[in-house]
């Protein structure tokens, strides 16, 4: 037996996949938030804070792979369309629309636009990425891929939790 046993492969591209199965079979909407440097391929008129939220739907992607090390597809953002690439390590939660329901995932180091003089990326946001709210239903449609969900409400002083059943 060999010491140098293979590394397992991670378990985030298969949850990923499971989760986008599951919105699918339920009818619901999957998004995914993803954080965004140089190596994610998006429209970066989209991005807010250093993140942006896909709709990985059937119906607003084309040739959708979500594979081991990365998610591709095509999607029309504003009549256009283009060509997304996702490393699934930049993925910070994939969650249904309807109901927020999903899973997040711990934020990666991403390299910023600013570069230091010896060529060194400047370090990365102190604050990880929030996610944004999901529209409740009944709220007003609007075009799958040509917005951004709102950013969610804040929580009350004191930060009580209410039980939902």
């Amino acid at each position: 037996m060999s010491d140098s046993a293979p590394q397992p492969t991670s378990t985030k591209p298969y949850l990923l996949r499971a989760l986008y199965e599951w919105c699918c079979d339920n009818g619901y909407t999957p998004y995914l938030a993803v954080r965004v440097d140089s190596s994610v391929r998006v429209p970066r008129e989209h991005v807010r804070n250093g993140e942006i939220v896909l709709n990985i739907s059937f119906g607003a992607t084309s040739g959708l792979n979500l594979g081991n090390d990365d998610i591709q597809f095509k999607a029309r953002f504003g009549g256009v369309a283009r060509e997304i690439v996702v490393p699934i390590s930049h993925v910070t939660a994939i969650y249904a629309r309807e109901n927020g329901q999903g899973m997040a995932f711990p934020p990666p180091q991403v390299e910023t636009d600013s570069e230091d003089a010896a060529g060194q990326s400047a370090s990365p946001p102190a604050t990880p990425p929030r996610l944004h709210s999901v529209p409740q239903p009944g709220e007003a449609d609007r075009p799958e891929g040509d917005h951004e969900p709102e950013p969610p409400p804040r929580a009350p002083a004191g930060g009580h939790l209410k039980r939902v059943k």
